[in-house]
């Protein structure tokens, strides 16, 4: 059976809702839609480096890393954000190039986020 580690971040969220930043079963690490917390009132490139940011830091806590990551999935609140996050996406993951989905949504939770990321990784042996 694998071990579950759970992976606080610092999104006022969690607590409220009950999720974790990531979680970790074995040698993979699930991480949570992840907004751009204390990036807020940002442009959407600095919006989607902050969540990939967040990401590496919940990844690394995990024994990860943005190396190994090989799904994404990008939410967007305006369909013409999409190259300029599609390029903050790409100075992360130019390399490794996971499997990834664009999705143009209503909105998200902070009305000021026009971006949230989540992503799922392996942890090498």
């Amino acid at each position: 059976m694998s071990t579950r580690t759970n992976i606080p971040g610092t999104s006022p969220y969690e607590p409220i809702i009950g999720f974790s930043r990531a979680v970790r079963i074995g040698r993979h690490v699930h991480v949570s839609g992840t907004g751009p917390v204390g990036c807020d009132d940002a442009d959407d490139a600095a919006q989607a480096d902050q969540c990939l940011t967040l990401i590496a830091t919940a990844l690394k806590e995990a024994g990860s890393s943005i190396e190994h990551v090989y799904r994404t999935r990008i939410y967007l609140t305006a369909a013409a954000d999409w190259e300029s996050v599609a390029r903050v996406h790409g100075k992360f993951f130019s390399i490794v190039r996971p499997a990834a989905t664009m999705v143009v949504v209503a909105s998200l939770l902070d009305p000021r986020w026009c971006v949230e990321i989540e992503a799922d990784a392996y942890i090498p042996e």
